[in-house]
């Protein structure tokens, strides 16, 4: 099956930015000079046009400081002392059960090692199946304890000139070649990481450093997460690409082995836009899924915008009900000019994402979201307009 939006020319080709450092976002940066001054207000607002897909827009406003009604301060206060102990104490308690079972699963085992890689995803039988089945349980579980007691779900078809995306592959397709090697989502939250455990129990992509923490060290190498470090530039291995790639490849041919799952735009925004896609996923030429995640409110916005982790933890934690909807798009199946050309096929599935999600699609990306960060933190001279 082959489906393209007809309408979409190959975009023309951007300038390569520098890859991102690996600094925290809200954390200020030591070489800026102090003498310059916090942005306006008037300023301020310029910003929020400029980089929409990251600003709050919740009561608790920018980086969770906003000021609050005497309401919300109750409510606030009445979620600290009811919920957010029992909650601690119960997501702790989830992920201590959850690190044992990988352990014990993993006794005696020598991880699977490739390159600068290791994982545990590659070994079959009972263990595996216990890990998976275990994992996405009570990664269930822990959503439920963080409040989203619901997951409202829903499969869509594509239609194009007529016909659906679905029913427009040949029938007589295997089943190995109807399989997508990997599924494509926005990024909204760290939450998203948690519903795609329930969902499937595919592979993450992970900063090296996540592999030390410890429980998530274990769990993450039971995932199979490919682990990057960018500050390395050595040549003599294919490097995070290539394992992504072959990763893609595998689980495209083999329904053993597990799925890539893959945030193309990069970083997290507020949910209501669609950033740039990097092309990583779509160099395997394999078909993909996209899922698109949605978390609605009404005080307290889940997504991972323009706030600190911690500050994120405690409110949501604090909220006494939250919501996700979970759209599932058909697999997509790229046309031959789209195998040959990534950024076309990534370029393909975003608009149809940002179609079917009513989502905006946005030219900010991660260096812009940096921008952001050091504005609200008063770290930058903004221009007078």
């Amino acid at each position: 099956m082959e489906y393209e939006l007809k309408a979409l020319a190959p975009a023309p080709p951007v300038d390569p930015k520098p890859e991102p450092d690996e600094r925290p976002l809200l954390k200020i940066d030591p070489k800026t000079p102090q003498s310059q001054i916090p942005v306006t207000n008037q300023s301020i607002e310029e910003l929020e046009k400029k980089y929409a897909p990251f600003v709050r827009q919740d009561v608790y406003g920018a980086m969770g400081r906003g000021k609050l009604r005497l309401s919300e301060k109750f409510l606030l206060g009445l979620g600290m002392v009811v919920l957010l102990p029992m909650r601690v104490v119960a997501g702790t308690l989830l992920l201590v059960i959850y690190y044992v079972i990988c352990r014990v699963c993993t006794a005696f085992l020598t991880p699977y090692r490739e390159e600068e890689q290791e994982d545990y995803a590659h070994m079959g039988g009972c263990r595996r199946a216990i890990i998976v089945q275990s994992g996405r349980f009570l990664s269930r579980a822990l959503l439920f304890v963080f409040g989203f007691y619901w997951i409202r779900g829903t499969s869509r078809s594509i239609e194009v000139d007529g016909q659906f995306n679905n029913e427009t592959a040949p029938r007589d397709q295997s089943e190995e070649l109807e399989r997508p090697g990997a599924i494509i989502s926005n990024h909204v939250s760290y939450l998203d990481i948690l519903y795609h455990m329930y969902y499937c129990f595919p592979s993450f992509v992970a900063k090296r450093s996540v592999a030390k923490l410890p429980l998530i060290g274990l769990i993450s190498k039971c995932l199979g997460c490919i682990y990057v470090q960018r500050e390395s530039k050595s040549s003599n291995f294919k490097g995070v690409s290539g394992v992504v790639n072959e990763r893609i490849q595998v689980a495209h041919q083999n329904k053993y082995a597990p799925k890539m799952m893959l945030f193309p735009e990069g970083t997290t925004t507020n949910g209501e836009n669609l950033l740039p896609f990097k092309t990583g996923a779509f160099l395997a030429k394999t078909p993909v899924l996209p899922v698109l995640l949605r978390y609605p409110y009404k005080r307290f916005s889940p997504a991972w915008d323009s706030i600190s982790g911690k500050r994120h933890v405690i409110l949501l934690l604090c909220q006494f009900v939250n919501y996700i909807e979970v759209t599932k798009l058909p697999i997509y199946y790229p046309s031959e000019q789209e195998k040959e050309h990534p950024k076309l096929y990534a370029e393909n599935v975003r608009q149809l994402m940002a179609h079917e999600g009513n989502l905006i699609l946005s030219d900010n990306g991660l260096a812009e979201k940096r921008v952001y960060h050091a504005a609200l933190n008063g770290n930058i001279t903004m221009p007078s307009v």
